[in-house]
């Protein structure tokens, strides 16, 4: 991840339609926010000391490790998913529960 935002020629493009730049920002952001490019300029804001990396990376590792093994845990029915919150379908906010057709 370090060294993917260093080559020349990786560049995100975003196209900009009917001249809706708004969107286009709100695409550009998605995945900016998808890159990790966010996250990274947040975490060079100021140095970190190379053993601070490692026992960073460490714990991030740790963390991923154990949301594969909880999801791999699920899919073979060890244990039981989350319960979602009432409200919460899809991801868009304010996208609550399905609208009947009446």
């Amino acid at each position: 991840m370090e060294k993917a935002h260093t080559k020349l020629g990786n560049f995100l493009q975003v196209q900009v339609r009917d001249n809706n730049v708004d969107q286009a920002l709100r695409v550009l952001k998605k995945r900016l926010q998808r890159e990790g490019v966010f996250r990274e300029m947040k975490l060079r804001k100021y140095f970190e000391k190379p053993s601070e990396a490692r026992v960073r990376k460490k714990a991030e590792a740790i963390r991923r490790n154990r949301k594969a093994a909880r999801k791999q845990a699920i899919r073979e029915g060890l244990i039981a998913a989350p319960k979602r919150p009432a409200g919460s379908f899809g991801g868009r906010p304010g996208a609550g529960a399905p609208r009947s057709q009446d």
